[in-house]
């Protein structure tokens, strides 16, 4: 990394936006390690009416338009890129004060969520907006039906993000907005701007995402909320009380603004009560404990605040931990051997030491690692060793549940019965996260159905899933991060439901042609066209949503149901033994379900060789009326959905998937079996 200050600059209306001021040193960021300036910061103040109108009008309309798997191959190309230059990331990461592994959770981690809602694009449709759920009648006849659809918002998402994690806090963010169709404007944490400055210049000079999707502000920004309206999302990372502010602005409520929220909070590790020293769990327990106390320094809004094991095991796990912690080496993350770096700078410093000492109030320091830093010093770096405090009486504890030093300190606690480690874990008034280490399967699920509540995440860790856990301190993309209460009440990522919350859902009622037509899915009702040629000799290209081949029809017999049941092994005694139908709903020998779908199979396809590659999976397939012998049935096949997909290599064949919807009706007309087949069909264009 260049020695040489760094001048940040906005990224405003697709335009780098340089400081017309020159560097005060009120602007200044140092290095957390050595102390001296790495960058300025742009304190301008910025135009955010202008720069909210261009991502609504630019942005929002170049990504609006584009399908889900446009944009899932969008994050992915963007991915991929930033990948290739992740080695920039981790030297300026240094200045942060992180080592590698605590960069690699920001940097990797951040393009990793890139990577997953890139992929999560195959739970979608090729569409510019998503479905939700399944179609509803609404009527007796069937002529008047509903659905949910899901369309982008026609703002911006507007993300406030804190200083721990400048490179994850907003990847994380926008790999989901993007996928939604909603162009993005970032205000990073001062203290750290630099590093998401500089993977905002590699997103730019990548030139994959279109006009408007991102904007950066890297500097002061007192005036940001001040033209949000009914269109616009906001997500805050940060403190509790400036996100309670944030949520309260005018605009905010008089336009209601979504606004979710994730606060730091006080996250507890709970022994279990049956574990004992030597158990695996026991030494799982006090590594989570080190790791969480360790890595990034401590300053991650999960790591685990509160300890809480069972009272005879106080003084064992508190030598333990003390042992583990001992180990930590302290210094310049590019020494040798160093495995614990800097605070992010002195005024974090000094605040944790003020929460230390409130802590102090009601708790002992048992532990505080004083050694000097290697490769650096006290004076020049914000360093400040793990720190380890102890309450014997958590119950009338009050500091100890609402106090957090946003650093490497923990507090180790007893307790007496399950119910009061449940009780304890939830004095934390609302929680991002906790962990419960325990084998024994009763109190892992009394624990996680009393705690849930008021915790946006548990983990359970045994030895069953050590090997692969992620950790306490690891929220995964496709699952919610976020909690209730102190937390903020929030929710982000969360795989599908975080894109839903940059759409907006609403009902569609009508005929279900009109829907059919809508929604671009066949909706059952819906006007149905003979195809010729049959659906299996057309290409991707010329299948069109509706259209049906109707089959031959067939009479089931006996013999069917017989041999069947010899080739299938399915001998259930209502396909089989007429004697044993009594007190049953069923007036005689029934046909199989998964034979009428076999049947079905054989009535629709078409045997020739076509464009259909194959037929890889069935969706929903439901038997809605029992078929006797003598009963004649029929087929109606029907295109319900097209998704084109890429090809993965130039060789590869060019190919869509298509869903056919098969309702396989009897000689009264009434549906006997419903089911949606996946199939996998040529393109004719192999260039695509």
């Amino acid at each position: 990394m260049t020695s040489t200050p760094l001048h940040l600059e906005h990224y405003l209306c697709d335009q780098w936006v340089p400081s017309l001021n020159r560097p005060q040193e009120s602007s200044a960021l140092l290095h957390a390690v050595h102390g001296h300036v790495v960058a300025h910061l742009n304190e301008d103040v910025v135009d955010v009416e202008t720069a909210m109108h261009y991502a609504r009008s630019i942005g929002n309309a170049n990504l609006r338009v584009l399908s889900f798997q446009e944009r899932g191959r969008m994050l992915k190309a963007l991915a991929l890129h930033l990948h290739k230059k992740k080695e920039d990331f981790y030297a300026l990461s240094w200045a942060t004060g992180a080592t590698r592994n605590d960069s690699w959770i920001d940097i990797e981690g951040g393009i990793g969520n890139l990577f997953s809602y890139a992929s999560l694009r195959k739970q979608f449709g090729d569409t510019p907006f998503a479905l939700d759920g399944t179609g509803i009648p609404l009527s007796k006849e069937g002529s008047f039906v509903g659905h949910h659809i899901l369309v982008p918002k026609q703002g911006v998402a507007l993300h406030i993000n804190a200083f721990n994690f400048p490179v994850w806090g907003m990847l994380e963010k926008v790999a989901v907005n993007w996928l939604a169709g909603v162009p993005a404007i970032v205000k990073p944490a001062s203290a750290t701007s630099y590093l998401t400055e500089a993977v905002v210049r590699e997103i730019i000079a990548s030139k994959i995402l279109p006009p408007g999707a991102i904007q950066l502000i890297c500097g002061p920004a007192r005036n940001l909320l001040d033209h949000v309206d009914e269109r616009d999302v906001i997500t805050f990372t940060g403190s509790a009380t400036t996100g309670q502010k944030l949520k309260t602005h005018p605009r905010v409520i008089a336009n209601s603004v979504p606004f979710n929220m994730e606060a730091d909070s006080l996250n507890s590790a709970i022994l279990g009560p049956h574990v004992e020293p030597g158990d695996q769990e026991f030494n799982l327990f006090v590594k989570e404990v080190r790791k969480e106390m360790t890595v990034k320094c401590g300053q991650k809004c999960t790591a685990i605040r509160r300890i809480f094991v069972p009272k005879h095991l106080i003084d064992p796990v508190q030598e333990a931990l003390i042992s583990a912690l001992s180990k930590t080496t302290l210094g310049d993350p590019q020494q040798e051997g160093v495995r614990m770096g800097a605070l992010v700078n002195h005024a974090q410093k000094e605040e944790v030491l003020l929460r230390i000492a409130e802590l102090k109030s009601e708790a002992d320091c048992v532990y505080q690692n004083e050694a000097s830093p290697v490769g650096a010093s006290d004076e020049l770096g914000a360093f400040l060793g793990p720190t380890l405090m102890r309450m014997d009486n958590p119950m009338k504890a009050i500091q100890c549940h609402e106090v957090e030093a946003f650093g490497p300190v923990s507090t180790l606690m007893p307790y007496d019965q399950l119910e009061d480690a449940i009780q304890l874990a939830n004095m934390g008034k609302g929680s991002l996260c906790c962990s419960f280490v325990s084998h024994d399967e009763n109190d892992v699920c009394k624990f996680v159905l009393e705690a849930a509540p008021m915790h946006g995440r548990i983990l359970v860790l045994d030895r069953g899933c050590s090997n692969e856990s992620t950790g306490h301190g690891s929220p995964l993309p496709l699952l919610v991060h976020g909690g209730p209460g102190r937390a903020g009440g929030g929710e982000e990522m969360g795989g599908m439901r975080g894109v839903r919350h940059y759409m907006q859902r609403t009902a569609i009622q009508g005929s279900p042609s009109m829907v059919s037509a809508i929604t671009q899915s066949y909706q059952p009702g819906g006007h149905q066209v003979e195809a010729n040629p049959h659906l299996f000799q057309q290409y991707f290209e010329d299948l069109t949503i509706g259209h049906t081949v109707t089959t031959a029809k067939h009479t089931v017999t006996e013999a069917d149901i017989v041999n069947f049941a010899n080739v299938s092994g399915d001998h259930f005694y209502a396909h089989v033994d007429e004697t044993s139908l009594d007190g049953t709903i069923f007036t005689g020998r029934v046909a199989h379900g998964y034979y009428l779908l076999s049947k079905a199979a054989g009535l629709f396809v078409d045997p020739k060789k076509g464009p259909v590659l194959l037929n890889y999976g069935v969706e929903s397939a439901r038997f809605t009326k029992p078929v006797y012998p003598g009963a004649t049935v029929g087929v109606r096949l029907t295109v319900k959905e097209k998704t084109a997909q890429e090809k993965r290599t130039p060789e590869d064949v060019a190919k869509g998937i298509v869903k056919f919807y098969v309702e396989m009706h009897d000689e009264t007309g009434e549906s006997v079996a419903i089911a949606t087949i996946l199939t996998m069909v040529k393109m004719r264009n192999q260039e695509n």
